[in-house]
């Protein structure tokens, strides 16, 4: 069906658009930008900050261009005198609502007020009054809310209620005093925040941030004849952290990633997607555990931190359908603290594991107390997210994009291709894929790329023919798209042998640890997680090894140490539990 197109004017000039196209979008298609804070193009539309207002001819009043679609005939402003004095007066009164604290904060430099007010000509603050006393609360393990900073755009509430389900946030209070938290204004971690991080991606300002773990990291660095501080490095990190110097999305720099870790002065630098591999084989085993005697399926994987606790807070009953394998972060740390330890004859206590990750949730996993040493000596010491990692490289004057090509140490640093897909939604559906197909099949000739999977948005399913077994499967993108499949499976509509949820939508190439993208650009873009993932697919593409089991140091590692995967030993070292949690609002 033909869609309408609808005739309008834009500061003189005629254009069509569809149907249904709000002001803000049809002005862009002319190359005009209005300058927007609360609106976000994959959330719902909410008009609340009226940085975008404009004039439409027959109205004494203004309208906001990111909220009003488009009639026919409609003649539209964008830029007069009286619009520029508008917009103005709204940034100067946000701002003097705000801290001063811009050359300390941690947006400074990529805050959208602050480039805002730039844009627009604010050059001081023109009003003096109260201003909101909001305490700082630091209970979370992985993100810290700000209220001072807060601007009520309302982006974090919507991203956690329209696109994770979660509906952890809201406002609270009402006029001055209106805040955004949890309900009761309770702390977060007493809240039903999973701690995916998605409004710390959001967020124009400051008012939500991943807990900072550089300054502990520093300290580790500078005290080498106390601790051997070692680092390793997850899947989506070599695609994405190119951006934070300004190279192209999309660019993968494995090798300048080496090589700036090393200068930063860490010890030994690992790959995580060496444990990636690790992953599929503890799991691929599971499943096909699973398989042969019925039970417990569908499989759910297990890799994502934010996912494992929705599942705990949401979905208790699904527990024992959810694999026990360790994510690849926790597997890599428990391996440094007891096998490379081992090796290099070092107390575990001593060895300092970092791990730099595109999530902030891996922070609330890395302490978790299940994941501990006997000895309650934690595995994961730090975490870094690709942001914070990209800030210490800068401060430590590193010229990253001219960086040598640097190689990871070794035995715990070679990786098949199938551990670089991890990083996009369906890329651990199809690294087991690509191992379980050989073990049902026996034929080392199997399929290497299942396309079915692919795709950063939605829901993906397909029934894949294996020998003789229709093996179902299915990929979410994000959590509202977990809770469609979650109930799917619990009602008995569908049916599966194995399922991939994520918890950030587009997989870790797009979790809330990752670079804001430039002003203006959707944090949430589906083009912007297609660019992403696009390396990690051209890296696995020129991988020698494209499946998990050909890596021979897992085979090494499985013949020294560990034994069988799923093995009494693979279980102690590699796997871990879950249990329900009830925070308060929560039945």
């Amino acid at each position: 069906m033909n869609e309408k197109m609808i005739n309008i004017t834009i500061d003189g000039e005629p254009i069509q658009v569809p149907e249904k196209t709000i002001i803000l979008d049809a002005a862009q298609k002319l190359g005009i930008h209005i300058p927007r804070l609360c609106y976000h193009p994959r959330l719902s539309l909410e008009g609340s900050c009226r940085v975008c207002v404009v004039q439409v001819k027959g109205f004494s009043h203004f309208h906001t261009a990111c909220s009003t679609e488009v009639w026919e005939g409609m003649e539209v402003e964008t830029y007069t005198p009286a619009i520029r004095q508008a917009r103005r007066d709204i940034v100067e009164l946000l701002l003097d609502n705000h801290p001063k604290d811009c050359q300390v904060c941690e947006r400074d430099g990529i805050c959208e007020l602050q480039k805002q007010a730039f844009r627009l000509g604010v050059r001081e603050r023109l009003f003096e009054g109260k201003v909101k006393q909001i305490p700082i609360d630091n209970s979370s393990l992985s993100v810290v809310r700000n209220g001072q900073k807060c601007i009520l755009c309302n982006r974090c509430i919507r991203v956690c209620s329209e696109i994770q389900g979660v509906h952890n946030l809201s406002q609270q209070g009402r006029g001055f005093n209106t805040a955004i938290g949890p309900a009761f204004l309770d702390p977060m971690d007493k809240s039903a925040c999973i701690q995916c991080g998605q409004c710390t991606a959001v967020c124009p300002t400051a008012a939500f941030l991943e807990q900072d773990h550089t300054e502990m990291v520093w300290k580790a660095l500078s005290e080498k004849d106390k601790k051997h501080v070692v680092v390793h490095t997850a899947p989506a990190i070599r695609a994405t952290i190119g951006e934070c110097f300004g190279m192209p999305v999309g660019t993968p720099v494995t090798g300048q990633l080496v090589t700036a870790l090393r200068r930063l002065g860490f010890a030994s630098v690992f790959d995580t997607n060496f444990t990636a591999d690790l992953t599929i084989l503890e799991e691929a085993t599971e499943f096909l555990g699973r398989v042969t005697s019925g039970k417990n399926l569908p499989l759910l994987t297990s890799c994502s931190p934010g996912w494992i606790n929705f599942l705990e807070k949401f979905y208790p009953e699904m527990i024992p359908n959810t694999s026990t394998c360790k994510s690849p972060m926790q597997m890599m740390s428990t391996l440094l603290k007891t096998y490379y330890a081992e090796k290099k004859g070092i107390n575990p206590k001593d060895v300092f594991v970092v791990a730099i990750m595109p999530c902030v949730a891996k922070k609330y996993e890395a302490g978790r107390l299940e994941h501990s040493l006997k000895d309650g000596t934690p595995t994961t010491d730090a975490v870094l997210t690709t942001r914070e990692l990209a800030w210490m490289i800068k401060s430590y004057g590193i010229d990253f994009e001219n960086l040598p090509i640097g190689e990871f140490d070794q035995p715990l640093g070679q990786s098949s291709g199938a551990a670089d897909i991890f990083g996009a939604t369906g890329g651990v559906m199809e690294a087991a894929l690509r191992t379980a197909a050989v073990k049902l099949t026996g034929v080392e000739a199997g399929p290497l790329v299942f396309e079915e999977v692919r795709g950063v948005t939605g829901i993906k399913e397909a029934t894949i023919r294996i020998n003789d077994l229709d093996v179902s499967i299915a990929v979410s993108n994000g959590l509202q798209n977990a809770k469609i499949l979650l109930d799917s499976i619990k009602s008995g509509e569908k049916k599966y042998h194995i399922v991939e949820i994520m918890a950030c939508p587009g997989g870790c190439i797009m979790g809330g640890g990752q670079p804001y993208p430039p002003l203006d650009q959707n944090t949430l873009d589906p083009a912007l997680a297609a660019e992403r993932a696009k390396a990690l697919y051209a890296i696995d593409d020129k991988k020698p090894l494209r499946r998990s089991h050909e890596n021979p140091d897992i085979a090494k590692l499985y013949a020294e140490y560990i034994g069988e995967p799923n093995g009494e030993k693979a279980h102690k070292l590699l796997h871990t539990h879950y249990k329900a949690r009830t925070p308060r609002g929560i039945k």
